[in-house]
């Protein structure tokens, strides 16, 4: 890397504001490692020499289409040059091979058209716009002229459009890959039609977003030796299990819960249910609905998805006789019982839910209680049978809770692969990664104000793309 500008009287710097993240300005003074900056909004302000960047006074007003290109790429620099674009309605900017997006909260069907996967068919990347359909144009050529699987990571923030930028990728594969089905619906439309039911039980509302997924999705595009799509399989992992037992005000659990919760009448008298507040893993949260989404109709929209992917509806009951039973399993409290250090259910509301959260596990609710109640510790020897107190108790419904919904997600995911169909003899594979992973930046900010989603290619590995987007990101 370059060495880092001199800064002297008279230089433009961008120096750190507290509104705006950065603000640019001219230099005034130098004394030592103090700068005394005019900045464009009319103060002046006295900085340190490290928290000032020098600023291209020759850079385009509009920006530059690859960073790259960037005279300084610094975060000031990256993020100006991010919010000079999107203010130009540019939502796609390279680094490179990496492809970064800033969504644009609204619909923008014209750039994802037929018409336009035919304009970037075979172009090489970086000859045209920043787009999704270069960054699968150019897995799926280095696929078939170099003989290699490919790996697509897109990452980002709650919000940044992950998933639909996915959606985009796994698109314009298809139409490169052409429709292996003769007859019924193709492999692409396939994976794409299992998304809602997903969504169902692996999303859920976080502070910036309704709809966010919980889980990381890795979708394998296989492709036989003439570049046809011929099977997919979708592997998830990391699913939130601990939103299951706890949700953070305000948001919400898995969708799942509420939708069931405004299913018919009749289903929700079936899995003796009622108002979400009603439930400890769902009130833990002030919120229960999302505006504009009516979850009783996404319950039959989820129900339909469910018939869509080859579920059939003794399965689909079951499904829903599981998730009824987690919420009366979160209902079930415990007292100190009648010897030491043990526990028992609290009162006659805590006993209706374990009969109840027992009779839809089809389970004994005596054998249910002790599971609850009690450690089971298995030596060489012997079996010893130890009582727990109140709160290790409910330690261990909350724990039988996520077990129990972590594996009807696991199992629900298998059977959407069954339907989808997989080729054991594929030639090639294209994977996208959909993953969650910018929670945790304890400095996470934008001159735009705007998420980002990061789309890197990588035709090494996997490995080697999350090094990558590290990398350009801390």
């Amino acid at each position: 890397m370059a060495p880092p500008a001199k800064i002297a009287v008279g230089s433009l710097v961008w120096v750190e504001d507290p509104d705006v993240s950065w603000i640019d300005g001219e230099v005034l003074e130098v004394n030592g490692e103090e700068i005394k900056i005019s900045c464009t909004n009319e103060k002046t302000v006295v900085a340190n020499a490290s928290s000032v960047y020098p600023k291209d006074a020759e850079a385009p007003s509009c920006g530059v289409d690859d960073m790259t290109k960037l005279a300084y790429l610094h975060e000031p620099g990256v993020l100006q040059n991010l919010c000079s674009r999107y203010e130009m309605n540019e939502i796609y900017t390279y680094t490179g091979g990496i492809l970064i997006a800033v969504n644009p909260f609204r619909r923008l069907p014209h750039l994802y058209d037929n018409h336009m996967m035919e304009k970037y068919k075979g172009i090489a990347l970086g000859e045209l716009s920043p787009h999704p359909f270069a960054v699968a144009d150019s897995s799926y050529r280095q696929m078939i002229n170099e003989g290699i699987s490919q790996s697509i990571l897109v990452s980002g923030e709650s919000g940044a459009g992950k998933t639909e930028s996915t959606k985009m990728l796994m698109r314009y594969l298809a139409f490169m890959g052409g429709r292996a089905a003769t007859e019924g619906r193709s492999v692409e439309q396939k994976v794409l039609e299992s998304n809602p039911v997903l969504e169902a039980f692996g999303n859920a509302k976080t502070v910036r977003n309704n709809n966010s997924s919980r889980f990381g999705k890795f979708v394998e595009l296989q492709f036989d030796s003439r570049g046809r799509i011929s099977g997919a399989a979708i592997r998830t992992y990391l699913l939130e299990r601990s939103r299951v037992c706890q949700v953070s005000d305000p948001e919400r659990n898995y969708h799942c819960f509420y939708l069931l919760c405004a299913a018919p009448p009749e289903v929700v008298d079936r899995y003796k249910l009622g108002n979400p507040r009603t439930f400890h893993y769902l009130n833990q949260s002030n919120c229960y609905d999302l505006d504009g989404v009516d979850d009783s109709k996404e319950y039959m929209v989820t129900r339909s998805a469910m018939d869509v992917v080859g579920i059939s509806n003794d399965e689909q009951e079951a499904i829903f006789r599981v998730v009824a039973a987690v919420l009366h399993l979160g209902n079930i409290e415990f007292v100190k019982g009648k010897e030491t250090d043990s526990s028992e259910p609290k009162d006659d509301k805590s006993w209706f839910h374990l009969r109840t959260a027992a009779e839809l596990f089809m389970c004994d609710a005596t054998a249910l209680e002790d599971s609850l109640c009690k450690r089971v510790i298995v030596t060489r020897d012997e079996t010893i049978t130890k009582s727990l107190d109140p709160d290790s108790a409910a330690l261990s419904r909350d724990a039988l809770a996520k077990i129990v919904y972590s594996l009807l997600f696991d199992w629900i995911v298998n059977k959407i692969n069954s339907s989808i169909g997989q080729d054991a003899d594929s030639k090639f594979l294209i994977g996208v990664l959909d993953i969650y992973g910018f929670e945790s930046f304890k400095i996470n900010r934008c001159l735009t104000g705007m998420p980002f989603v990061f789309i890197i290619l990588e035709s090494r590995g996997l490995v080697l793309a999350v090094n990558c987007m590290v990398t350009m990101c801390v």
